[in-house]
């Protein structure tokens, strides 16, 4: 797994060997939007999210994406489906993110992450 922001950014080049190496055409990430950090490379979102929550964040701000090199700069670049986003209890009743505004943050820390 491998933790990214602003400081330690990803090339579509390498996330799509790692999508090579895992699931042939994604790359399940999962994003802390007040860290607005990026954890990337592994089979299940929901290692990604503990490790971050091993590292101080917290749950309400993570949301599990997966990303799809092959549609860089495409709106299918960026899918919001994840079983660690269904939070009945929190409002997001759903595997995708149900908030635009999440929604938004959430391909602002991308774009500025992935080039």
């Amino acid at each position: 797994m491998k933790i990214l922001d602003k400081g330690n950014i990803i090339s579509i080049g390498e996330l799509k060997l790692m999508s090579e190496n895992m699931f042939g055409d994604l790359v399940k990430a999962v994003v802390d939007i007040e860290k607005e950090i990026i954890i990337v490379d592994a089979e299940l979102h929901a290692d990604q999210e503990r490790l971050l929550l091993e590292n101080g964040s917290r749950q309400e701000n993570l949301w599990g994406i997966n990303l799809y090199p092959d549609d860089f700069q495409d709106e299918d670049f960026i899918e919001f489906d994840s079983m660690i986003n269904l939070r009945p209890s929190w409002g997001n009743r759903s595997r995708g993110v149900d908030d635009e505004n999440i929604q938004k943050k959430i391909i602002k820390i991308v774009s500025e992450i992935v080039n």
